[in-house]
């Protein structure tokens, strides 16, 4: 089944696809979260997914906002955070990539996305993805010495096998600040590995090489099941942002 697509994505009452938080935080770091919602905007009719697959990791990364907001507090650092599902568009693919409207998030169909036209894509590159790299590279361009950290979390299982991994510190071409992390990771509450459960060469670090040429960068991965509450996951917020921190005093 192909779900017609409309002219317009978002409508003035459903808001802008990102939000600035902490907007004028005066910290040394520039906060990301390319997965903190599940919003599908009406228009698209939930994409024709599932009910239980609406709210899935597939749609978004679990608990990443709350842990993104706790490290921001603890930073005073902006926090550029999307506010449409990453089924809509994934902002940490580019325009190209077959991942940026998935047909299939492992083993969930997304029928909404299903053969979608050039103008249909365009709309979504336009309306979701290029406000966000905007606002991005907008706050960015305010805070040319500070770091970039992008925040994520990943399943516990995928395609039907455990991952061990608690929490990932990825690099792309730079790793001195993910390596200067790993060095300050015995302070965190759960085991941190370099480059788990994914690396550059899976495609996702697309936000790294976009905006982070020339500062400190790094992504972050934690397993969703170590977040799961609120309190949880603004507990691992704050353990995280001061392994940020101590990680860029190490590397001054």
């Amino acid at each position: 089944m192909t779900i017609a697509q409309p002219d317009s994505i978002l409508s003035a009452d459903e808001g802008a696809p990102v939000e600035v938080l902490n907007p004028g935080g005066a910290g040394d770091v520039v906060l990301v979260c390319e997965h903190a919602s599940a919003f599908v905007p009406v228009a698209l009719d939930g994409l024709g997914l599932k009910e239980a697959d609406r709210l899935s990791h597939a749609a978004w990364d679990p608990g990443a906002l709350e842990m993104a907001r706790a490290m921001s507090e603890v930073l005073d650092a902006p926090l550029v955070a999307a506010r449409v599902s990453r089924l809509v568009y994934d902002c940490n693919r580019p325009p190209e990539a077959p991942g940026a409207m998935p047909e299939k998030s492992e083993v969930i169909e997304v029928p909404g996305n299903r053969g979608l036209t050039a103008e249909a894509r365009g709309a979504r590159v336009r309306e979701v993805y290029e406000p966000f790299t905007k606002a991005l590279a907008s706050v960015l361009a305010a805070r040319q010495d500070a770091a970039m950290v992008t925040v994520h979390s990943f399943t516990p299982v995928w395609f039907g096998q455990p991952r061990d991994a608690e929490i990932g510190i990825l690099h792309d071409a730079d790793p001195a600040l993910a390596e200067a992390m790993m060095a300050q990771a015995g302070a965190l509450p759960a085991r941190a590995e370099l480059n788990v459960p994914y690396s550059a060469a899976d495609g996702v670090t697309h936000t790294l090489k976009l905006h982070g040429a020339g500062r400190r960068n790094v992504m972050i991965e934690v397993r969703n099941d170590l977040i799961a509450t609120d309190a949880a996951a603004a507990e691992m917020g704050r353990a995280l942002a001061v392994v940020v921190r101590d990680a860029l005093e190490a590397l001054a």
